[in-house]
């Protein structure tokens, strides 16, 4: 089944309800500077460093590409399979919302340890919003053992942070959450103002669009 939301759109909801429709309806409208490009590809190179250290890991992303909504059955096959197993982009659904873990390693019991990774050297409020929403996925299709999220050392390597019990807590919320963003993506698209949210925790690559229409307005 189509996914309505994802970790991506989570978070982009958290920021502006416009964001997260023109997400949903129009992304094309997009548009990411060099620095944000960079930005991203600066933390694809942190989570393969990171992933090199489970090197019998099953990248799911290799064999399904973009055919994220089917991730999940994938997932379950090999999670099904008796022994331990490391998966990477493992895909999990609940409450029309997907979500793809970066590192899950299925211990002897069939428990998850779930590892988000970060390229910043920060423990953020955002990264947190981020793994506490897979968590809140994840724990309704799978026991979850411990949640972590790995970010950059500044001093080099990897810091690895259990959020386990702090995740669980928000669940609540999350749901909450979720329920009003699928109201968003379902309705017309919301006349949020622009202002500092266009700003923060990220740049919106939307941003540009919004202003577009103030600036049309004036015209008149």
């Amino acid at each position: 089944m189509p996914h309505l939301l994802s970790k991506s759109k989570y978070i982009r909801g958290l920021q502006c309800d416009r964001a997260l429709w023109l997400d949903v309806h129009n992304p094309r409208l997009a548009k990411y500077t060099r620095e944000q490009m960079q930005r991203f590809d600066r933390g694809r190179e942190f989570e393969y460093a990171f992933k090199s250290t489970f090197p019998n890991g099953i990248d799911l992303s290799a064999e399904l590409k973009r055919n994220v909504d089917a991730y999940p059955e994938r997932t379950a096959q090999l999670l099904d399979k008796e022994e331990e197993t490391d998966l990477f982009e493992a895909g999990f659904y609940y409450d029309d919302v997907l979500v793809l873990a970066d590192v899950i390693h299925k211990r002897p019991d069939g428990a998850l340890d779930i590892y988000e990774i970060k390229s910043g050297t920060t423990l953020s409020e955002t990264y947190k919003r981020d793994a506490a929403l897979q968590h809140y996925v994840i724990s309704h299709c799978r026991e979850i053992h411990t949640f972590s999220i790995v970010y950059a050392n500044p001093s080099g390597g990897f810091i690895t942070e259990d959020l386990t019990e702090a995740l669980q807590a928000q669940h609540d919320e999350i749901e909450k959450n979720i329920a009003a963003m699928k109201d968003i993506i379902r309705g017309g698209e919301p006349a949020t103002p622009t202002g500092q949210h266009c700003l923060e925790p990220y740049a919106c690559p939307y941003q540009h669009f919004c202003a577009q229409g103030i600036r049309q307005l004036a015209l008149f």
